[in-house]
């Protein structure tokens, strides 16, 4: 693993899919432009807002994504994660799904999400996630990246569960993916504070793209996409407003913190996969 730039995207999703895609490409072009070789978009990046109307599109916003994740991979000469789109499966429901993308416009790994967000907030919204999804049923790959470290991927909800995270690191991962569309209510008590966790548990980088702002008249995101390095360290926040945090990815920092604190050596016990 060498020392690279990362860029964690900030984006407000629409129910557009060619708008979304146009703001998605306009904002890998400023990341790759602040010279970053790992590029990261948010969770629903290519569709955020009427769930019939994406349900209705699924075919037409899966295809349509996994073409660009891959063109733009290519164009830019960088990997790309994107963070969440919706691959039709069985039952009339989706697949959350997360896909990695090399420069050379290849998969290197592909991750559907398994915990579905089905909560009643205070606020009065309702999310019932498992009404047009189906959880994966796989535990999150890791890609072993001989460049940029080795790649975890999750999405949104996972991030409160700790199991999830430890399963990587037990595989090995020093960098971890927590694309999201968090919503306001929760975001601004929560979302912080549950990236340090799982980088200062596993003594990994937490690469964060967000949403952020009002996708309709009901949905809204935190926003505060971000960059946690292993230590726990807040190295970029996006803020409120669409954007990049950009931020270093370093090994020497990875292995300094993981000398400092070796508590992944100290584990007394370890789950079995």
């Amino acid at each position: 693993m060498k020392s690279y730039i990362a860029a964690a995207v900030q984006m407000t999703s629409l129910p557009d899919l060619h708008k979304n895609l146009a703001q998605a490409e306009e904002l890998i072009d400023l990341a790759v432009r602040q010279g970053a070789e790992l590029v990261c978009l948010p969770e629903n990046f290519a569709f955020l807002g009427d769930e019939a109307a994406k349900m209705a599109q699924a075919d037409v916003i899966h295809v349509a994504c996994e073409k660009f994740l891959k063109k733009q991979a290519q164009k830019f000469q960088v990997t790309i994660l994107g963070g969440g789109y919706p691959v039709p499966a069985k039952e009339g429901k989706v697949y959350n799904t997360a896909l990695l993308v090399g420069p050379d416009g290849q998969q290197l790994a592909r991750y559907e999400k398994v915990h579905l967000f089905d909560v009643a907030l205070p606020d009065g919204n309702i999310y019932d996630e498992s009404s047009s999804v189906l959880a994966g049923e796989q535990l999150p790959p890791v890609y072993e990246s001989p460049t940029l470290g080795n790649l975890g991927l999750s999405v949104c909800y996972d991030v409160r569960f700790p199991e999830l995270y430890r399963s990587m690191a037990n595989a090995g991962a020093n960098v971890l993916f927590v694309p999201a569309a968090f919503t306001a209510f929760t975001g601004k008590d929560h979302w912080q504070v549950l990236l340090q966790a799982r980088a200062i548990e596993n003594t990994c980088y937490v690469i964060a793209p967000a949403q952020a702002g009002s996708h309709n008249s009901r949905r809204q995101s935190h926003g505060h996409a971000m960059i946690v390095d292993p230590w726990g360290c807040i190295l970029a926040d996006a803020g409120t407003l669409k954007g990049v945090a950009i931020a270093a990815i370093e090994s020497s920092r990875l292995a300094q913190v993981r000398r400092q604190m070796p508590s992944l050596q100290h584990r007394v016990f370890i789950a079995q996969s």
